[in-house]
């Protein structure tokens, strides 16, 4: 190797070089990891839409086989990734990663408890998709083809994680989801059920949303903050409502973009790349007039 290349290499190596982008974990353990995320993700996946995702050729027969194959091998590298998470997070020297085993086994198994019931929302989705789609042909094919049920898959899993409390992986899963589909969907967001998303792409979905049932939207829509309240210092305060809350039935159009605190009502229409910053009353139509 060149003098040139190696001074690079102790360049690289150097403590004040790397002190600020490269965490070190406590006790040495390993940080998550984005590959074993995937990996679980795509577990989950084939636990949920058995054939769709995974094993091909699984039938009603290996059905048991298949399930409990997965979850056994789910349990073991969420609750490693769950623990992982826990010790990143975590800012207590007192409190050991070693000692987080439990209650990371404890966090993946209630999460894996509650699979059948996030199937059964996924199920509603689908049925939306469907239905709200004359394209679509078929159940399944909304499912191996349409990016939503990625994403709200991604969404649905992150969410659960997040509210059993695991930091920063739901963050990670619902990312994973943004870069394979172009919608990004944060975990803290509340969204109810048959919730559908045409074609998808560019579609934000911030922290504090509130989504209610059997919503649809269309590329590009973005429920963002306006603005962030300053504590003392100058910096943003956090865990305060700063999305929009959107009722039930209601139908958002392409390039749209609804900000802060606003309430849109029940039933309400809000057509094609409208601005929208204060309330809509239940069944209105917004639309562009010319």
């Amino acid at each position: 190797m060149n003098k040139k290349l190696l001074d690079t290499i102790k360049r690289l190596s150097d403590v004040e070089s790397f002190k600020d982008v490269c965490h070190q974990q406590a006790q040495n353990h390993p940080m998550p990891s984005v590959d074993v995320l995937g990996e679980i993700v795509q577990l989950i996946r084939a636990i949920l839409f058995p054939g769709y995702f995974g094993n091909a050729n699984v039938n009603s027969n290996t059905m048991l086989y298949h399930i409990g194959v997965n979850v056994e091998k789910l349990h073991s590298l969420l609750s490693n990734q769950i623990k992982a998470g826990m010790c990143f997070d975590s800012h207590d020297e007192d409190k050991v990663c070693s000692l987080m085993d439990n209650d990371a086994n404890e966090k993946a198994t209630q999460f894996i408890a509650q699979l059948p019931l996030i199937r059964e929302r996924l199920h509603t989705d689908v049925i939306a998709a469907f239905n709200g789609d004359p394209a679509a042909k078929s159940f399944g094919e909304v499912i191996f083809c349409y990016p939503s049920i990625r994403a709200i898959s991604n969404y649905r899993i992150a969410n659960t994680l997040l509210k059993l409390n695991v930091p920063l992986i739901p963050r990670i899963i619902s990312e994973m989801a943004h870069s394979e589909t172009g919608i990004d969907i944060h975990p803290g967001a509340t969204i109810g059920d048959f919730f559908t998303i045409d074609h998808g792409t560019g579609v934000v979905i911030g922290e504090t949303a509130i989504i209610g049932n059997n919503v649809k939207m269309y590329q590009g829509v973005t429920l963002g903050a306006k603005s962030f309240p300053l504590d003392e210092n100058g910096n943003p305060i956090k865990g305060i409502q700063r999305h929009p809350r959107i009722g039930n039935n209601v139908i958002i159009y392409s390039n749209s973009t609804i900000l802060g605190t606003i309430t849109v009502g029940d039933g309400a229409v809000i057509g094609g790349n409208i601005w929208v910053d204060a309330d809509v009353p239940a069944g209105a139509k917004i639309v562009q007039r010319k």
